[in-house]
């Protein structure tokens, strides 16, 4: 991946995202483009909602989960072991308030490419020897690079300062306000609100053929 494919734009709209799935398709054909989608829309909710009143960061790696395991190790006994897999993916509703909960726990959730959460609370130990990403940012983003680098995975920050960063190949991709991504949604929305009803008014007042 060339410096030249970075999304280096902050503030991202639905259109973004769409690229950054198309980038991690490309970078990890293995990879599902809802699996990562539904990982960044939960970031996003994590990042807005916190835990307990406060605002919390962590840290999602998707994919290459065997090399993933083999570059971490748990901080503490795993919450997630011994849980079937049909519980523990991306699309169970339920599981996604259990994840916002375990958020509060230190250390990285290991996601497999099919949106199975593997394990929870694991520390990465891979080499950040040269890796660069932009001051201000601390360990769980250098881990977030470093982890890429030495992976196929992708990587999504949520920071504690309310913004969610992508991270591919060693490098970070994108950053989402989702305060801000909120407000464009809602624009996008209003927006197809007006043309749908300008559609239909012009449909109706149409004349018809033969009239």
């Amino acid at each position: 991946m060339n410096g030249e494919n970075i999304i280096n734009t902050r503030y991202h709209s639905d259109e973004i995202i769409s690229e950054i799935l198309k980038m991690g398709a490309a970078y990890n054909k293995l990879i599902k483009k809802t699996v990562l989608k539904q990982i960044i829309i939960l970031a996003i909710e994590i990042s807005r909602e916190g835990r307990e009143g406060k605002k919390i960061g962590t840290l999602f790696v998707i994919g290459d989960q065997n090399e993933v395991l083999k570059k971490s190790q748990l901080l503490i006994l795993d919450p997630l072991k011994g849980h079937p897999d049909e519980i523990k993916i991306i699309d169970n509703t339920d599981f996604r308030e259990t994840v916002k909960e375990l958020a509060q726990l230190d250390g990285a959730f290991i996601v497999s490419d099919e949106g199975i959460f593997i394990s929870a609370a694991r520390y990465i130990y891979t080499d950040s020897k040269n890796i660069k990403i932009p001051l201000g940012l601390g360990s769980r983003h250098i881990a977030a690079a470093s982890i890429t680098r030495a992976t196929a995975s992708v990587a999504v920050v949520v920071s504690e300062n309310s913004v969610v960063r992508i991270f591919m190949d060693g490098k970070l991709i994108s950053e989402i306000s989702p305060e801000l991504w909120l407000i464009q949604k809602a624009n996008k929305l209003r927006r197809d609100r007006k043309v749908k009803k300008v559609v239909k008014e012009n449909i109706t007042k149409a004349k018809p053929v033969g009239g």
